[in-house]
């Protein structure tokens, strides 16, 4: 058993690399511009806020919709301590406000930070709201995220946020030097580092004594305490990790978009992560990569040409027009929902050992017509 354990992590290591070496290539030989890029940095960061959500949602049973909160938490932490000074004092973004903070940080500290301040707000509406249950905790958590992107836009917080005013000119994926070089940074493979490692720690963290005791609240809360875990405790430090990695998603989801307004964090965006946790998989973190890279590839690539008239080679205008994209791509989701009830990989993870018999699976019919024959 030890040595198939060891044989499916040499082989998930070769894939992991093998995957940075085509991101790699791929910016060297295709254009900047191209719908590739989009789709592989949203479905990377998509993937580090659904893979958060669901050490919550997955792997503790909290039902917890905050995650755009934390998000924009992460992003405006970023934007506001990345920008320039110069910028700040000038009147380019903060035309109608002095600004609060005038000094600027590197990119890795702006991750950090934003990771930090998500992870403190995660701590302080914890001590309330983590005493509630299901749709209870549910309902508290996303009233805390519209709660957050109505202050970011009080004009009180001004000379921080901007008020309802967009943050731009800050550092993002085109200001990324190798560290102690002049070198710029592919911005992919940046985003897909920063990513890969932030998800490995939650692998890590999961595979640990806490993860077996975040599991153990999920399965049953009253066995659990039973046992001597302390239910509060391992239910706030779930909380405040998975909103400190929902912090940096947000960051990262700042430098890809260049700009950063609280309006931009509307519930539709936890609603699509929660979608997503959901597709891939309750409890599964390779389900969730997966279901990130395909929710970003059809929505921003695949299906777009249902709203430009023509589709698949197909060019019907009359059919195809603005907002058809979304009513196939519902109708897609609900058939995944519907045939595959506990999603792409249900709480299973991805391992060669497994695709090795889903493959024999496969062929066995083929085998015994040649046999027969």
């Amino acid at each position: 058993m030890d040595n198939e354990k060891r044989k499916n992590s040499i082989a998930m290591f070769i894939f992991i690399a093998a995957i940075y070496i085509i991101v790699f290539i791929l910016e060297q030989s295709l254009r900047s511009t191209s719908i590739v890029f989009t789709v592989l940095r949203k479905g990377a960061i998509y993937s580090l806020v659904a893979v958060s959500m669901n050490l919550l949602n997955g792997f503790t049973g909290l039902f917890s919709l905050g995650q755009a909160g934390f998000m924009l938490l992460g992003a405006y932490t970023y934007g506001i301590l990345t920008m320039p000074a110069s910028v700040k004092e000038g009147t380019s973004v903060y035309r109608y406000y002095d600004a609060l903070i005038t000094f600027d940080t590197g990119v890795f500290v702006g991750l950090i930070a934003a990771g930090l301040v998500a992870a403190f707000f995660a701590f302080l509406i914890g001590l309330p709201v983590l005493r509630l249950k299901s749709d209870y905790l549910a309902i508290a958590t996303l009233g805390f995220a519209e709660i957050i992107r109505a202050v970011c836009q009080w004009d009180v917080l001004g000379p921080l946020t901007n008020g309802a005013n967009m943050i731009r000119n800050y550092k993002d994926l085109t200001n990324i030097k190798i560290p102690f070089t002049d070198i710029a940074f592919p911005p992919t493979l940046f985003v897909f580092i920063v990513v890969g490692i932030c998800i490995a720690l939650i692998v890590l963290l999961i595979n640990s004594s806490y993860g077996r005791a975040f599991k153990a609240i999920r399965d049953d809360e009253i066995a659990a305490e039973a046992m001597g875990i302390n239910l509060f405790k391992h239910k706030e430090l779930s909380f405040v990790i998975s909103s400190f990695f929902a912090g940096i998603s947000g960051a990262l989801l700042a430098m890809f978009q260049y700009t950063v307004q609280a309006s931009q964090f509307r519930t539709s965006m936890t609603y699509e992560l929660l979608l997503i946790v959901v597709i891939g998989g309750i409890g599964s973190i390779s389900g969730s990569c997966i279901a990130s890279f395909l929710y970003i590839a059809f929505s921003e690539w695949w299906l777009r040409g249902l709203d430009m008239g023509t589709f698949l080679g197909i060019h019907a205008p009359n059919l195809f027009r603005s907002g058809f994209r979304r009513l196939v791509f519902s109708i897609a989701i609900m058939c995944i929902v519907l045939f595959f009830s506990k999603g792409i990989m249900g709480d299973k993870e991805l391992s060669f050992t497994r695709i090795k018999e889903r493959l024999k699976r496969l062929s066995s019919p083929f085998k015994t017509r040649k046999r027969e024959a």
